[in-house]
């Protein structure tokens, strides 16, 4: 299957494109980079990564406000989590599996419009997490 995915690195930069091999306990996945089907697929190692966006489509909407409130009408899939990352960006959600330790973990949006369907946060770049 193939997943769309925007994957952001420790240093800021990022490549948005698709992969069929990402696995939560692998150290290296590859990504055919959007707008070249014809490239190489690229080589990605997630000790280098802030997280991978699994997402819906690669343009987003720049000037939706993601909710950052859980709906109390639905239950939680999981455990309600806020991830600080270290460069100070904050992700709220819901997780199954984290567990300290480990190399990463999914979290999943409190919005259900947001564009992240979900996300894989690579526990070196996170400053904090906190179960709400």
């Amino acid at each position: 299957m193939q997943n769309r995915i925007v994957v952001r690195y420790q240093d800021g930069h990022l490549v948005k494109g698709t992969t069929t091999d990402f696995l939560p306990t692998k150290d290296v996945f590859h990504v055919v980079v959007a707008g070249d089907p014809v490239a190489k697929p690229m080589e990605v190692r997630v000790g280098n990564l802030k997280a991978v966006f699994f997402v819906k489509d690669f343009s987003g909407n720049a000037e939706y406000a993601e909710k950052r409130t859980f709906d109390s009408s639905k239950p939680a899939m999981g455990r309600k989590i806020q991830v600080v990352f270290k460069d100070g960006e904050v992700l709220m959600g819901t997780t199954q599996g984290y567990q300290p330790g480990r190399v990463g973990f999914f979290v999943f949006p409190t919005d259900a419009n947001s564009n992240n369907d979900r996300c894989f946060v690579v526990s070196a770049a996170v400053k904090d997490v906190t179960f709400v």
